[in-house]
């Protein structure tokens, strides 16, 4: 049975995923928390199996909470969750320590992987790739580039303009990007290229 708690500082987000997460089998304890005061407050107290640190796009709070708790609490199994898009928070979290992260409408299949692979001290498969910096992966210097930009938060439109390329050619050199690092949308390449040490 796993102890489980949410951070969020909106109360939708919060309620949802409490719904979502009591019919998971072998959850025994769900709690919730707004702030990261609130969440290392709940923490020193009362220690859980998994956190999951909510994200939102342009905001570190979820990378803040998650490099704090981290850092405090060094066996904490921490996952974030987010929008596929918001690609910069969810980077800085797994670089804060961060075991993985999912999209905010996971499906509970997908939780329940979450939760029983990161409980063992795995890395969540979503987000597992080569534990080697760099190995394996093999950019060229334009997909450097839109990496890059990615992981500054920026649209594939806007790294188009400052590489003076069409959106559609970024789109191009994105999914090749995808490719090599086995990654389905940009938060996963970001978060392995920080993995990789290809970005930083």
């Amino acid at each position: 049975m796993r102890t489980v708690l949410i951070c969020d500082d909106r109360r939708s987000v919060r309620e949802g995923l409490t719904r979502v997460m009591s019919a998971v089998p072998g959850v025994q304890r769900i709690d919730c928390v707004a702030t990261p005061e609130d969440l290392l407050a709940r923490y020193a107290r009362q220690p859980v199996d998994v956190v999951f640190i909510g994200t939102q796009r342009a905001v570190s709070a979820g990378a803040e909470a998650t490099r704090r708790l981290v850092t405090a609490h060094h066996q904490a199994n921490v996952i974030v969750f987010g929008a596929p898009d918001d690609a910069g928070s969810i980077a800085s979290a797994i670089a804060g320590g961060a075991r993985g992260y999912l999209r905010w409408d996971a499906s509970r299949p997908e939780l329940v992987a979450a939760l029983a692979s990161t409980t063992m001290g795995d890395v969540f498969p979503a987000q597992r790739q080569s534990a080697e910096p760099g190995a394996g992966v093999n950019l060229t210097e334009r997909e450097m580039q839109v990496l890059r930009g990615m992981s500054q938060g920026k649209s594939n439109g806007q790294i188009g303009r400052e590489l003076y390329l069409s959106e559609d050619t970024v789109k191009t050199h994105a999914r090749r990007l995808f490719r090599k690092l086995s990654a389905s949308d940009r938060a996963q390449a970001v978060a392995q290229g920080f993995r990789c040490g290809l970005v930083s």
